[in-house]
C-alpha cells in the first residue's frame, strides 16, 4: 500500500508541479486547495481540473476568508501593478504577497495529514512565498 500525502495544489503551475512530483515518486495524493477570498477564482477551478486529470484519491477545498486582514493586492480592491520594470519587480516584497497564507495552509494541510495518517506534505512556492 503506498504511502500517503497531501499536497497544497492552488492551480498554478508550481502546485501541480508538486503534485506530479509526489505521484511520480509513488505517494496517494490527498490534494488541499483553498478558498481564501482571492480575486480570480479560475485558480480553483484550475485546481480542480489538475486534482481530477492527476487522478487525485481526494481533493477538499477549504473557505478561509484571509481578505479580512488586507495586505495584498491579491485579496483586496487594490490595483496589481502591471507593466513593471525588473528592477522594480526585485525590490522587496510584492504587493500581491497575501501575509503569513502559506504558513496557514501548511498548518492546516499538517492538520489532513495527521488525520490520514500522512507523514509528506507537497508544496509548490517560490523564494517570495
Amino acid at each position: 500500500m503506498p504511502q500517503r500525502a497531501v499536497v497544497l495544489l492552488s492551480g498554478g503551475l508550481d502546485s501541480a508541479t508538486a503534485l506530479a512530483v509526489a505521484q511520480n515518486r509513488g505517494f496517494d495524493c490527498y490534494a488541499l486547495s483553498f478558498d481564501y477570498g482571492q480575486r480570480h477564482v479560475f485558480e480553483l477551478q484550475a485546481a480542480k481540473q489538475v486534482a481530477e486529470r492527476a487522478g487525485v484519491t481526494e481533493h477538499v477545498i477549504i473557505p478561509l476568508d484571509l481578505r479580512r486582514f488586507g495586505g495584498s493586492a491579491l485579496t483586496s480592491e487594490t490595483p496589481v501593478p502591471k507593466g513593471r520594470s525588473d528592477s522594480e519587480i526585485e525590490q522587496g516584497i510584492p504587493i500581491t504577497y497575501v501575509p503569513a497564507r502559506n504558513t496557514v495552509f501548511l498548518s492546516i494541510a499538517l492538520g489532513w495529514a495527521e488525520v490520514l495518517g500522512a507523514f509528506d506534505l507537497f508544496v509548490g512556492v517560490n523564494a517570495v512565498d
